[in-house]
């Protein structure tokens, strides 16, 4: 108890950092002034006649110069604040930075060691632009200087990000290497690991892992809640599969960026074409870094909604809801839903909308959504799903089937 006390005590002692970044933002007023008066010189005397072009250049490097110093403050304010103080609730806000969804103290570094870099830069630009009031001596020691931070920001990024991927990479890997596959079932798992031994796929490379691990006992209770039909990594997607695939995007939606922004995902293609494999993908990673996932086909998530209605409690069930950062909806389409159903996945997406995120996987695209949907809720339904949406389709023949056609022709 006295141990527990003790640790309580010293991690309150973080609030002490906070009057030192209000402190910085009061440094980043007075740059906000030296901006505007070093602007309001240079206005006077262009307009006066008494600036060279010389000067003029000199000025502006100045003017990028307190802006980049600017920048870099509101790094070390914001980034900084939330790394080692408290975390800023700034989930769904559109002015959200993207660099502070995945904010740690490595990336940190990397982007101030980088901000450095540039306003070494600049300075080093004004010595060369006033060279003739400039001594041999300033510039050689201008240029070793800037070479240094360019040595240290490289190497700050070398530690900082492979190494951090390849540890996640095999944190991934090592204990779930049974687990492989595309399809979704444990056939077509197994068939998917003997595509990746005989090296028929290019996984997505480890940059895209999201750089949040939880720790291993808590992501596999979250991977096991999620109701997943069988575990797949995004890694291990077997991309030369399909005929048109999106991998660049892919890898952008493996930042997990879209869940703190409280976006949606929709793959779109014919089945067998890796949908279910993505969006399991996606939701492991969440897992991983800390989100809570719930995963079920279309018909499920409609009998879990209808049962709820059934009860009275459908508002309730949607607020629980709420808890899960991510929720995947598999398989839409497959089985046509009459109006009254249309009906609660309007409710579901709707109360989701701006508010979390959802991943949905579906053989039509999202302007025959009225083919599935019966009633008038379809395109309301659409508009509010695809409103903040990435939407990713595939196109190509089923894995399945071309796995079941090589197995033909092999007996």
């Amino acid at each position: 108890m006295t141990t527990t006390t003790i640790g309580y005590a010293l991690f309150a002692t973080r609030w002490l950092q906070a009057p030192l970044y209000f402190g910085l933002v009061a440094a980043q007023g007075v740059y906000v002034y030296k901006f505007f008066y070093e602007l309001w010189t240079l206005l006077v005397r262009c307009v006066s006649g008494q600036a060279t072009e010389t000067y003029v250049m000199l000025a502006v490097l100045k003017l990028v110069d307190v802006v980049m110093i600017a920048n870099l403050l509101i790094m070390v304010i914001v980034g900084g604040y939330e790394t080692f103080v408290s975390r800023i609730g700034l989930q769904g806000h559109r002015d959200q930075p993207e660099w502070l969804s995945h904010v740690n103290s490595n990336v940190l570094k990397v982007k101030l060691a980088t901000a450095i870099v540039g306003i070494s830069s600049v300075h080093l630009l004004q010595m060369f632009v006033d060279v003739h009031h400039t001594s041999h001596h300033s510039l050689l020691w201008g240029t070793v200087i800037h070479m240094a931070f360019i040595a240290s920001a490289a190497i700050l990024a070398y530690m900082s990000g492979p190494m951090a991927a390849l540890a996640a990479y095999r944190a991934d890997h090592a204990p779930h290497k049974e687990s492989r596959g595309q399809g979704t079932d444990a056939a077509s798992s197994a068939a998917s690991t003997e595509a990746v031994t005989a090296a028929r796929s290019v996984p997505i490379p480890a940059q895209a892992s999201a750089p949040h691990r939880a720790d291993d006992a808590g992501t596999e209770a979250r991977v096991r809640a999620a109701g997943f039909p069988a575990r797949k990594l995004l890694e291990d997607f077997d991309e030369e599969h399909p005929r048109a695939f999106d991998r660049e995007t892919v890898a952008r939606l493996g930042k997990l960026d879209f869940v703190a922004a409280r976006r949606n995902v929709v793959f779109v293609g014919p089945p067998g074409t890796g949908k279910t494999h993505l969006a399991v993908g996606l939701g492991v990673r969440a897992c991983q870094a800390g989100h809570s996932v719930l995963f079920a086909t279309a018909g499920e998530w409609a009998a879990r909604l209808a049962g709820a209605k059934d009860a009275g409690r459908l508002a309730e069930e949607l607020t629980a809801l709420d808890e899960h950062a991510l929720l995947i909806v598999d398989e839409v389409g497959y089985t046509p839903f009459d109006a009254e159903t249309a009906a609660l996945f309007f409710q579901l997406i709707a109360h989701r909308y701006e508010r979390a995120s959802l991943i949905v996987t579906s053989d039509r695209p999202l302007g025959r959504w009225d083919e599935i949907f019966g009633g008038p809720s379809a395109l309301a339904m659409v508009d509010r799903l695809a409103h903040h949406a990435e939407v990713v389709r595939i196109d190509g023949d089923s894995y399945r089937m071309r796995r079941a056609t090589t197995s033909a022709w092999a007996d």
